[in-house]
C-alpha cells in the first residue's frame, strides 16, 4: 500500500506517471535504449523535449515572445542569475520579503547589488501579505520581485501587483500549474519542478524575450539567460530525468483538466482540511485568512507534546511529511496536484479523530 505522502518537496507524483516512468524506464518506446541514456543532442530526447515545453505552453498560454526551457541549479541558482543580468548598476531591484525563500533571494541580490524591501513580514511572523493595490515600484527599479507561494510558511498572493513598465520577477516553485496564471503580466516566472511539477533536478524558465535586451552582458557563460534562450536551455546536458518525468506530468495535468482543473482540486482539498482548523479550538493555523495557501498548509496545536504525538500516530497510519519545517515548527500538510483527494479525507478523518481523544 502507497503511503500518504505530505512532504514539501520533492512530493507527491501522480501513480500513472510513476507507472509509465517504470514501464519505459528500460526501453524507450521501443527504441532499444532508456530515455536516460540518450544523447540531448537531436533524437528522441529532443523529441519528447519540445513536446514537453509545447504542453506547457498550452497549459499556461504562454505567449509567442517569451522562452521556456529548464535549467538545472534549482531555484536557489537564479536567486543569483536573476540579479546578475537584470540588477544594473545605477539601479535598484525592488523585493518582497515574504518568508524563507522569498529573504534569500533577496539576501542573495543584496550581495550584488541594491536591494530596496518594499514589503517585509518579519513583524507578524510572515503570516500575511501586502494588499497588491498599494505596491509600487522604485522609480529605478531594474525589476520587482516575490515569491507566489511560501512553503514554509504557508501563504500564498491571491492575486500580483501591476508593475507597469517595470518587470514583475515570481519564483512560483510551489504552486505553478496549481491555477491558471495570466504569464503576461510576468517579464520572467521561474521554479524548480520537485513540489508541483516533477522529479527533483529540473528548473523552469519562463522569460520574456525582451527581458535579454536589459541584461549585464559581461557574464560567464551558464549565468548568462541569452546563451540558454538561444540554445533554449541546452547549451549543456540538461537534467534529462527531471525533464523526462516533468513532461509526463503535464500530460497528466493535461489530461485531468488543466490548470482550470488544478484549481478545483487545489480548493477541494484544502478547504477539507480549512474547514476543520477554522470549525476548531483545538487546531490554529497562524496564516492570515486572506493569503491562505492550498498547496502547504500550516497549522498548530495546543502543545509541541500534542504535535510530536499527532506526528507519531499520522505516521504509523501512513501519513508522511506533516512535521513543519525545523525552522518554525508546528505542522504542514502540503496538498500538490498529484496528491489524491482520498489522502486529504484520510487526513481530514484522523484530524477530527485526534481532536477527539485529545482535545
Amino acid at each position: 500500500m502507497r503511503k500518504k505522502n505530505f512532504f514539501a518537496g520533492p512530493s507527491v507524483l501522480p501513480v500513472e506517471v510513476l507507472e509509465e516512468i517504470r514501464d519505459q524506464i528500460v526501453d524507450y518506446n521501443g527504441e532499444g535504449l532508456s530515455m536516460i541514456e540518450a544523447s540531448h543532442r537531436g533524437g528522441m530526447f529532443e523529441d519528447m523535449y519540445d513536446e514537453c515545453l509545447a504542453t506547457f505552453r498550452r497549459l499556461l498560454n504562454i505567449p509567442d515572445d517569451y522562452d521556456v526551457y529548464f535549467l538545472g541549479g534549482g531555484a536557489t541558482l537564479q536567486f543569483t542569475m536573476i540579479p546578475a543580468n537584470f540588477l544594473l548598476p545605477g539601479t535598484v531591484a525592488d523585493y518582497a520579503k515574504t518568508g524563507s525563500w522569498a529573504n534569500k533571494a533577496a539576501s542573495d541580490a543584496a550581495k550584488i547589488g541594491k536591494v530596496n524591501v518594499f514589503f517585509d513580514g518579519k513583524e507578524g511572523n510572515y503570516t500575511s501579505l501586502p494588499d497588491v493595490k498599494d505596491i509600487k515600484p522604485s522609480e529605478n527599479s531594474s525589476y520587482l520581485y516575490l515569491c507566489s507561494n511560501e512553503t514554509i510558511g504557508g501563504i500564498e498572493w491571491q492575486d500580483f501587483p501591476d508593475t507597469g513598465d517595470v518587470p514583475l520577477i515570481a519564483d512560483m516553485s510551489s504552486d505553478i500549474l496549481s491555477r491558471p496564471v495570466d504569464v503576461s503580466k510576468f517579464s520572467m516566472i521561474y521554479g524548480g519542478v520537485q513540489k508541483n511539477l516533477g522529479p527533483a533536478g529540473a528548473t523552469f524558465i519562463i522569460m520574456k524575450k525582451s527581458m535579454l535586451e536589459r541584461r549585464n552582458e559581461n557574464l560567464t557563460a551558464y549565468m548568462d539567460y541569452e546563451l540558454h534562450s538561444k540554445n533554449k536551455g541546452l547549451y549543456n546536458t540538461p537534467p534529462v530525468f527531471s525533464i523526462w518525468g516533468v513532461k509526463l506530468v503535464l500530460d497528466w495535468v493535461e489530461k485531468n483538466g488543466g490548470a482550470e482543473g488544478m484549481l478545483e482540486r487545489a480548493k477541494k482539498k484544502s478547504s477539507l482540511i480549512y474547514d476543520v482548523i477554522d470549525s476548531s479550538s483545538f487546531f490554529h493555523s497562524p496564516v492570515d485568512k486572506r493569503y491562505r495557501s492550498r498547496m502547504n498548509i500550516v497549522f498548530r496545536l495546543p502543545s509541541e507534546e500534542l504535535e510530536k504525538k499527532f506526528i507519531a500516530e499520522s505516521s504509523a497510519e501512513g501519513m508522511l511529511g506533516l512535521k513543519g519545517h525545523r525552522s518554525v515548527g508546528g505542522l504542514r500538510a502540503s496538498l500538490y496536484n498529484a496528491l489524491p483527494y482520498e489522502d486529504v479525507v484520510a487526513l481530514r478523518d484522523f484530524m477530527v479523530e485526534f481532536e477527539r481523544k485529545n482535545g
